[in-house]
């Protein structure tokens, strides 16, 4: 499907910036071990502070998002984010680098991240007609795990010849070159909902559109406790992987870039199936079956068996998780009201960014008392109980509205 010429700039921006990001695959908690010579307890700080203090400060931002243009609040989001991102490597050759600092820019990048996620989500739906949603997210969603499979590898070889903060200096780079993309766009913008000014009550109304739609807050609970879930045990694998296990940071990265692949086939069967099963369908039997691979990390071992067990899951996880997530997605767009897209996705990423700055703080706890290895067993056993949030699809609610957009064929 032709989505057209500013879709296309849209495309580049997401796809430039999310190879500086994945380029930059775990960037903090990489400093933190590697320079800062930090453990268990504080790189899980470090992850959840960024994630919870980001999330707290960006939940007035999405009415201020809603009732502005989506473009320039795009481009300033790219900038703040490459400004504190330039922050590191200066500080690093001044030898000047610390943790509160890493905790503080992690803070910054998190709000940013997440103004970001509203606005391009709300001009996504005025830019791209309601058939090609689907089409728009696969393409997005293939573009992300092209990147997450090629960033990670590349990324830790340059660390390892350039030093730990070569692909932080990169990843900035990258959310310039996003806002030139962001700033090629040419279609008029729709006026926004309101410039006046805004209170509780619209910051609380993302919440409240979640909540009141069934199809909705199935969805909403499942993914923010299922990305909580799978988030704790970022920080634990990095302390398993390259301080228990020493692995060389290239390795790290091999061994969760190669997985990525799987996230191109999940991109690219995404339509087929929808087509053949149905949305709900595909949704459920995804979501379920994604639950049941994080278990397998609590086995990971030295060595080249070791790095093929963490493969082997981490493939498994992406493509089922590739297939559910466009779908998701466009799932989400439409059953969003156009006055209401900024706040729903601030509200929702803002949930998720908090209850998974919550358990990462909680996992941190859990690690130090029985250990890594402990901690993500624990945190796998957790993940096959959540497909029971994805009950609500199952209901008569579940079917399309009449005159609602259906998927394209």
């Amino acid at each position: 499907m032709r989505l057209g010429r500013d879709f296309g700039w849209l495309w580049a921006a997401f796809a430039v910036s999310t190879a500086g990001s994945w380029l930059a695959l775990d960037a903090f908690q990489l400093i933190a071990v590697l320079v800062l010579d930090s453990g268990a307890a504080q790189v899980s700080f470090l992850a959840a502070a960024g994630l919870a203090v980001g999330a707290l400060l960006a939940v007035p931002l999405g009415p201020w998002v809603e009732f502005r243009r989506k473009r320039p609040v795009m481009v300033l989001a790219d900038l703040v984010r490459c400004g504190a991102l330039l922050t590191l490597p200066l500080a690093y050759a001044l030898d000047a680098l610390t943790f509160t600092q890493l905790v503080l820019v992690s803070v910054v990048v998190a709000a940013a991240d997440i103004v970001f996620r509203a606005a391009s989500g709300a001009h996504l739906k005025a830019l791209v007609p309601a058939e090609g949603l689907l089409a728009a997210n696969a393409r997005f969603e293939s573009t992300q795990w092209t990147a997450t499979a090629v960033g990670p590898p590349l990324g830790g070889a340059l660390i390892g010849a350039f030093g730990p903060l070569t692909t932080v200096l990169v990843d900035a780079v990258s959310y310039v070159l996003s806002a030139v993309g962001v700033r090629a766009i040419r279609a008029p913008e729709p006026k926004p909902v309101s410039s006046g000014r805004f209170g509780a009550a619209d910051i609380a109304e993302g919440w409240r559109h979640l909540w009141q739609q069934p199809r909705l807050r199935a969805l909403f609970l499942n993914n923010s406790l299922v990305n909580a879930l799978i988030m704790v045990g970022a920080p634990l694998m990095a302390v398993l992987l390259l301080d228990d296990l020493g692995l060389a940071p290239w390795q790290y990265g091999l061994v969760f870039g190669i997985p990525c692949l799987g996230g191109l086939l999940g991109s690219r069967l995404t339509g087929p199936l929808v087509r053949r099963y149905g949305e709900r369908r595909v949704l459920l039997v995804s979501g379920a079956v994604r639950a049941c691979w994080p278990i397998g990390l609590a086995f990971v071992g030295p060595g080249v068996a070791g790095m093929a067990v963490v493969v082997l899951v981490e493939f498994g996880l992406i493509t089922c998780c590739a297939v559910f997530n466009p779908v998701m997605a466009a799932e989400r767009l439409r059953l969003t009201d156009d006055d209401r897209v900024a706040r729903v996705l601030s509200a929702w990423t803002v949930t998720q960014r908090a209850v998974t700055a919550a358990l990462t703080l909680v996992w941190g706890a859990f690690a130090a008392l029985i250990g890594t290895r402990g901690a993500l067993a624990l945190a796998g056993v957790l993940l096959l109980a959540t497909p029971l949030l994805l009950r609500g699809l199952r209901s008569p609610a579940c079917a399309p509205r009449p005159g609602a957009p259906t998927l394209p064929e």
